[in-house]
């Protein structure tokens, strides 16, 4: 089920046609390097593999890639274009760029002003950029953007065909309009069927909480217009004086500042709140942690999202933990800023990270 999928995926949602060419930045350690394989074999697509960094030896690098091997199709995540972001768009003008019909997205929630930054430099603001959500055990896409509907900042256009997906508040009601569980109603194509030697921990894992649904562990809502958005894992939320709240939107307003390059929101105990807001924010290049700088964010943070969701406090931090696909673990940085130990971190890219977090200013 898996290449079938994969295939269907960049086919019905990305428009991808045999002859043109998807060039994804992944890892083949993830299931997005398999997958980008396996899809655009069965179209007839061109694939394009690079083994190095995305600014080595020029920051440049992957605008280069795209113009010299006529990409039509470029996968990102929002992580790495946060990381481009502060070099300006200068790399990008060096580049013909027209050759570009899409640019897919996925691995973790957008912030508003990184997708707006891709939207208008590297598509003009003309041409999709296609988000897109779902995991390995799904085989491919729950979500995805589309050629067909209007476009908002961050959002997904609709479910990807053959995925009975919904958003369920706690009682597995179907909700509009206000952030619950995204869940899937009937079997598809390249779905998991069990974890190898560990039924049972298959069935706790997407079962247990509603009857016959699929509980996929990511936080989503649909909005007036039946457009999507994924606010994170549900397992990331922090529930402060009965509010639940995703770390994207904490995430988001930090990101939002010109100091900020990207930054980690986690819940930690209180004892009266049941939890509190800790913001872990890595600076950009030139960029000194100051106090001011620190009040600053702390405002806007409460400006937005009222005073019981003040955090505790902000810390500055060199980097953050990141598995390879680049996704924050938000668990391992709760782990090491309360004392504990962090458990499984055989995906973490850069150990030295955990010490980061615990010198965190």
């Amino acid at each position: 089920g898996f290449p079938i999928k994969s295939a269907q995926d960049m086919y019905q949602c990305m428009d991808l046609k045999a002859g043109e060419t998807m060039y994804w930045m992944t890892d083949m350690g993830w299931m997005m390097g398999p997958w980008e394989v396996f899809g655009t074999l069965l179209i007839g697509a061109t694939m394009v593999f690079y083994d190095g960094a995305p600014d080595y030896p020029e920051v440049d690098r992957v605008w280069a890639l795209v113009e010299s091997h006529q990409v039509t199709h470029l996968g990102v995540s929002p992580t790495l274009i946060r990381a481009l972001k502060p070099h300006g768009t200068d790399p990008i003008r060096r580049h013909d760029l027209t050759c570009l019909r899409a640019v897919g997205s996925t691995g973790s929630p957008w912030d508003p002003e990184s997708w707006l930054w891709l939207f208008h430099n590297v598509l003009n603001g003309e041409k999709p950029i296609l988000n897109y959500s779902g995991g390995t055990e799904i085989s491919g896409g729950i979500v995805c953007g589309n050629f067909f509907k209007p476009l908002k900042p961050c959002a997904f256009s609709d479910r990807v065909p053959g995925m009975d997906a919904d958003v369920v508040d706690e009682t597995g009601r179907p909700v509009r309009g206000q952030v619950g569980e995204l869940v899937i109603r009937k079997p598809w194509i390249g779905m998991t069927r069990g974890f190898w030697g560990d039924p049972q921990r298959y069935l706790d894992t997407y079962w247990r909480r509603f009857p016959d649904l699929w509980v996929h562990g990511d936080f989503a809502a649909i909005d007036e217009d039946g457009l999507w958005y994924i606010l994170g894992r549900s397992d990331d939320t922090i529930k402060v004086a009965g509010k639940r709240l995703g770390p994207a939107e904490v995430e988001a307003i930090v990101n939002a500042h010109p100091a900020v390059a990207e930054s980690a929101a986690i819940g930690v105990p209180h004892p009266v709140k049941d939890n509190e807001v800790v913001v872990f924010a890595v600076l950009r290049p030139g960029q000194k942690p100051t106090e001011a700088l620190r009040q600053e964010l702390m405002a806007q943070i409460t400006a937005q999202l009222g005073k019981p969701l003040k955090p505790r406090e902000i810390k500055f931090v060199t980097a953050l933990p990141k598995t390879r696909n680049a996704k924050i673990m938000r668990r391992v940085i709760r782990a090491v800023y309360l004392g504990e130990e962090p458990g499984d971190v055989s995906s973490l890219e850069d150990p030295s990270t955990l010490e980061a977090i615990r010198q965190a200013q």
